[in-house]
């Protein structure tokens, strides 16, 4: 009970809620003015005005949020407009329909933002439909009222805004952290469940892919807005918690672990139980922090933290006096990088803990003004960048082709049948119909399953009572409640707007059953007919449209690996670029899982090569992993000179990142010029560490038992580095050979 408390205390102070409240707010409250005025008539355009255009109210910097909902404002107008007049001419209107459906939804190429307005102007086109205007007159009135909606709907947003200027931040804030403590978890679980690790990675893809959406959309509130306007207190905090929480999803990244020679070093897991159970204790405390940040509670202590970090340490201690040296030399060296790089998520987790805690000095936050324009994505709003989508190469321009279709088909259906509310029909497919084949029949079900829980509990409530004022009370809260959730659990949200618009209804039409009846049957036709275009109307299969998103993994890994040679030579010059590399690179690998994870939804039969395109995807995972490892250490240790054998195995590598992808593009590779013969530098590089172990066994021998911080730095370095590139090296040859074999696929 406590636990459901407080999951209901969450979601009650989430962002979620906020914005149902609001939307609300913004539809309820000119049916109750006007209404009170004496001008209710006057209401419904303005209600429909403000309704369009919530979706371009999308967290950001407030002039791309008023930018979004004044164009969404226009666009809903003009569609609007066209539907109205050209309603009563059939086939003129099957022309405007399928020019507004095409047009609008390939406004999506530009981005998330982009996608919401476009949906704003299907939804105008599709709710279009239900309103009956004759003259021009009356078109113009209405178009016009709609207008004063839309500006009404920004007031309030701006309004609710300025009421809670912190709420967006905290919100994402929060997700962030939640999410990186179930990749912590995620983690913690791979170093010991050997017979699980394959479908493990691939939830490890989707959290990855989850936590940089979260990053680029923090960057854009914490950095572009503070940019124009300068930063307060509260700024400070949250842009440390972001640094913070980027710096512990680099330290996860780069303790991507060679698996098998983890179980090669442990065939008795109890060694890495003390790793394993630090990584779980600060999954759960990050997790609280994720719940204090929304609550705004006390700040728990980190004890147990500190009581783990203890025991790990005690861990590699008591595995040397088990094993002995030299023989336990190598597990001790992975078990004390482990433990080094725990620490450091120790302690930015440590000085997140500090600045919710307000303590002195813990927001003091060193990223210079000057250091933040680089760190943001911004989308290009140029015109040919839907020039470059009109080919049947892109997937958008393919969706756009087939959501046109599928409305086309869904309209001439209902009216040759005679299907009453045909727009139903046509609004399921344009919430339902997505890009990929494997969303839209999720999200299909979704809607199926939630239409038909929400009509079975508006038939439960309209047996029990037909009291308006209950009707009337329960359309506000399963209105708010729906758009609280509709991001987080589509299929209650679409069983809350079966309850909202069956007792909408029910205000108007007395036959409540009649509506559920039509809300039903609209819905399965929609559902049905979104399912079968998706499968049969130009589909686009993941498994041939990997090709762009790979180069571009390939490439920016290529260059976050350059990125980190030159940290290597001077870090106080180089750590601005490498952080750059890192976060592009970081992106890259997240679009490639994103895609990866559409391609796990398309069907069995189009999964073409499956196992070798998840090799791809591992193999582009664990270098990204073993790069960020190198970083990772030169950031936070002291190192020796870098070694021309380390560059010449850089390069290497490098050039066969290349090369690869030459191969995906089918162009011609220029291979560069190696100075050096790169088995020999791999078996310097190696030696450098077998001479490091000799000398230290020597000093044993001699009785020298204390190990100086020195010699372990420059052990853990030897071992490391060494480690690290032949393991690239032998990475960059799979993907090379795995590129050829992909080549054929194309």
């Amino acid at each position: 009970m406590k636990a459901q408390l407080k999951n209901i205390e969450i979601f009650l102070k989430s962002s979620h809620f906020y914005k149902g409240v609001k939307l609300t707010f913004a539809v309820v409250s000119p049916l109750v003015i006007l209404s009170y005025l004496g001008l209710f008539e006057y209401s419904h355009p303005i209600v429909m005005g403000a309704f369009l255009n919530a979706p371009g109210d999308v967290p950001g910097s407030l002039k791309r949020k008023v930018n979004a909902i004044l164009i969404s404002t226009g666009l809903t107008m003009i569609i609007t407009a066209i539907i109205l007049l050209c309603k009563p001419y059939i086939p003129i209107l099957l022309i405007a329909l399928a020019i507004i459906s095409f047009c609008v939804s390939l406004i999506s190429v530009y981005g998330f933002r982009a996608s919401m307005v476009s949906f704003s102007g299907l939804l105008a086109m599709v709710l279009a439909f239900a309103v009956q205007k004759e003259t021009a007159h009356d078109i113009f009135i209405h178009v016009l009222l709609m207008g004063c909606g839309g500006l009404w709907y920004l007031l309030v947003s701006f309004l609710f805004r300025k009421l809670a200027p912190k709420k967006d931040e905290i919100q994402f804030l929060s997700d962030t952290l939640s999410l990186t403590s179930d990749y912590l978890k995620l983690r913690a679980r791979l170093l010991t469940r050997r017979t699980k690790r394959q479908q493990l990675m691939q939830e490890a893809f989707i959290l990855q892919n989850h936590i940089n959406e979260k990053h680029e959309t923090l960057r854009e509130l914490l950095l572009l807005e503070r940019k124009r306007s300068g930063r307060s207190y509260y700024d400070e905090k949250h842009l440390l918690i972001l640094i913070s929480a980027i710096n512990i999803f680099e330290l996860i990244e780069a303790k991507h672990l060679d698996y098998a020679e983890i179980d090669r070093l442990f065939a008795d897991k109890k060694y890495l139980k003390a790793s394993r159970k630090l990584n779980m204790v600060m999954s759960k405390h990050l997790k609280t922090l994720s719940e204090v940040l929304i609550q705004n509670h006390k700040v728990p202590d980190n004890d147990a933290l500190l009581n783990a970090l203890s025991k790990t340490k005690d861990n590699i201690a008591q595995y040397l006096e088990d094993i002995g040296l030299p023989k336990a030399r190598e597990g001790a060296l992975v078990l004390r990088n482990l433990y080094d790089y725990q620490e450091h998520i120790f302690e930015d987790i440590t000085a997140i803990h500090r600045v919710m805690a307000n303590v002195n000095e813990a927001s003091k936050v060193s990223l210079k003004r000057q250091n933040k324009s680089p760190f943001l994505t911004l989308e290009e709003y140029r015109f040919n960048v839907i020039t470059e989508n009109l080919s049947f190469s892109s997937t958008l321009f393919r969706h756009s082709l087939r959501l046109t279709t599928a409305l086309l088909f869904a309209f001439i259906l209902g009216t040759l049948l005679d299907i009453q509310n045909t727009y139903w029909i046509l609004l399921t497919l344009i919430v339902i119909m997505r890009p990929n084949y494997g969303l839209t029949k999720e999200r299909s079900k979704d809607r199926t399953i939630g239409t038909l829980i929400g009509a079975a509990v508006a038939i439960g409530i309209v047996l029990l009572t037909q009291n308006v004022v209950v009707y009337s009370v329960l359309a506000i809260i399963s209105l708010t409640l729906s758009f609280a959730l509709i991001q987080q659990n589509y299929k209650s949200a679409a069983a809350l707007i079966t309850i909202n618009i069956v007792f909408v209804y029910s205000l108007i039409n007395p036959d409540a059953f009649q509506v559920i009846q039509y809300r039903v049957i609209d819905t399965l036709i929609g559902a049905s007919i979104a399912v079968v275009a998706n499968y049969t109307l130009w589909p686009s299969w993941e498994a041939l449209n990997l090709k762009n998103v790979l180069v571009d993994a390939l490439n920016k890994n290529r260059k976050y690996l350059l990125a980190t040679q030159q940290l290597y030579y001077d870090k106080k010059e180089n750590e601005l670029s490498y952080k750059l590399a890192r976060k592009e690179a970081f992106l890259a690998i997240s679009n490639l899982n994103a895609a990866f994870q559409r391609l796990t939804q398309d069907p069995k039969s189009k999964q073409k090569e499956f196992q070798l395109i998840y090799g791809m995807v591992t193999l582009n995972q664990t270098m990204v992993s073993a790069i960020a490892s190198i970083g990772s250490f030169i950031i936070n240790h002291q190192t020796t000179p870098a070694s021309k054998e380390f560059d010449a195995l850089i390069l290497k590598i490098a050039s066969t990142l290349q090369v690869s992808c030459s191969i995906l593009d089918n162009v011609d590779a220029i291979a560069e010029v190696h100075t050096m013969d790169i088995e020999k530098a791999k078996e310097k590089l190696l030696q450098t560490y077998h001479s490091l172990s000799k000398m230290r066994d020597e000093a044993i021998e001699k009785g020298e038992t204390t190990l100086d911080i020195e010699t372990l730095h420059h052990l853990q370095e030897a071992y490391l580095i060494s480690n690290q590139l032949v393991w690239l090296k032998t990475l960059s040859d799979n993907l090379k050979k795995a590129s050829l074999k992909y080549r054929k696929l194309l």
